[in-house]
């Protein structure tokens, strides 16, 4: 199998849908030797911020020594994206020798009459036997919807269970209270773990401490009463934490409150599974971490930033890092959202800050149209709006050359678009 034949194999599991459950996976995974089974890790689940505190854990864990494994959705630019052991991405060749062994097992699972593996379900098959072939110490697993019924919920009891920012987000799937999207979130909290959470609003809060308790979890919350921003520019975050001096790649105010959550996720580490952790370890792992698409500086001439941002809570979190730096930009967005987002109070608290936008459409079945998305906006101008993106970003680029006052050119809306732009832009400039 070549590394093309894998990801058509891959995508080509889409039309089986996205089914929640457990049996499936459990099945598969039953097949290839149950490879989760001898691995441990560091589960991730909520709304916003997965990606951020998992790669913010998985730096820290380097710095200090650890074979670390990173699962993670969706990938930005390539596939390749989606695992990684340490700092390097898994090989097209890795690839595709473990598509072909996961694509027998799933041919043979069909012909015993089981349902066909959702696309998820595939990837995170490849994964785990990814993360078993490299014998990692440890992997930073990041859920792909919900938590409770997730592909990801097969292993056994993680050592850490993180919940990071639960807020609105695919009701369709979670549900439609805070109380019911949280039960779901919460659903990756085993017996005798130990649960590290951002400090929730008291309904999604009261949850997980209800399932703590159930499940004999210990139970810590970020204290975010002991954090503090000091300084914040274009690429580079200071703050304080507990009395720590911290610094972060990543510059956005909620940036600091990821890190806070996974310093904690560390701390449990050191105290409960004596992992060796220094403080210099994970100030360096910090400061080293990336994450491309959040608030990622894509180019400097013109000055463009591209944001992941797809859902209310994302949007508060770049409202809040336009607002902390100040008022020297213009700022124009190049923006497009899906239709299942709630597109009206996105906009209602972004378009305050937008001088005017370009719109685009992002490369996601359930994007909404460029026109249909034009249509939305009431205060900010309109300058453009492409059914391709690609044409959108050249737009931007050519109009740049005529801009007389600084201009900040922001790409957000969907992470199925700040790929498109980040290629883009590199391959113009």
């Amino acid at each position: 199998m070549t590394y093309e034949e894998a990801i058509a194999f891959i995508h080509g599991t889409y039309k089986f849908g996205s089914k929640l459950g457990l049996e499936n996976i459990k099945t598969l995974l039953e097949g290839l030797g149950s490879p989760q089974d001898d691995l441990k890790f560091i589960h991730v689940a909520g709304t916003n911020g997965k990606g951020s505190t998992s790669a913010f854990l998985h730096s820290i864990l380097i710095e200090s020594g650890y074979k670390t494994g990173l699962y993670t959705s969706p990938f930005i630019e390539t596939f390749n994206e989606r695992m990684r052991v340490d700092h390097e991405l898994i090989t097209s060749h890795e690839l595709a020798e473990l598509t072909q062994m996961v694509k027998e097992k799933v041919e043979l699972m069909v012909e015993k009459g089981h349902q066909h593996p959702t696309e998820f379900e595939v990837v995170t098959a490849i994964a785990m036997l990814y993360f078993k072939k490299h014998a990692c110490d440890l992997v930073v697993l990041e859920v792909g919807l919900g938590g409770r019924l997730d592909a990801t919920n097969v292993i056994k009891t993680p050592l850490v269970s993180v919940v990071t920012p639960i807020d609105f987000d695919h009701t369709e799937y979670l549900g439609n209270t805070l109380r019911e999207i949280a039960t779901e979130k919460a659903g990756i909290i085993k017996e005798g773990g130990i649960t590290v959470s951002y400090p929730q609003a008291m309904e999604a809060m009261s949850v997980i401490s209800q399932k703590c308790s159930e499940y004999a979890n210990k139970l810590v919350t970020a204290d975010f009463e002991a954090l503090k921003i000091k300084d914040i520019s274009f690429g580079t975050l200071n703050f304080e934490y507990k009395k720590n001096q911290y610094e972060i790649g990543l510059f956005a105010p909620y940036q600091a409150e990821n890190a806070a959550l996974a310093i904690e996720v560390v701390n449990q580490l050191k105290e409960v599974y004596h992992y060796s952790v220094s403080h210099d370890q994970i100030k360096m792992g910090l400061k080293k971490a990336k994450w491309i698409g959040r608030m990622e500086i894509v180019s400097e001439v013109p000055f463009m930033i591209i944001d992941g941002a797809h859902n209310l809570h994302g949007i508060r979190g770049l409202a809040k890092s336009l607002e902390a730096l100040g008022e020297d930009y213009k700022i124009v967005g190049i923006i497009g959202i899906l239709k299942d987002k709630d597109v009206e109070g996105m906009l209602e608290i972004i378009s305050p800050y937008l001088d005017a936008v370009i719109v685009t459409k992002p490369d996601n079945p359930r994007a909404l149209s460029a026109s249909e998305l034009s249509a939305h906006f009431k205060t900010a101008t309109v300058l453009g709006h492409f059914e391709s993106i690609k044409d959108a970003v050249n737009f931007a680029v050519i109009r740049s050359k005529k801009d007389e006052v600084k201009t900040l050119y922001l790409a957000f809306g969907s992470l199925y678009m700040i790929g498109e732009v980040r290629q883009t832009i590199k391959q113009i400039m």
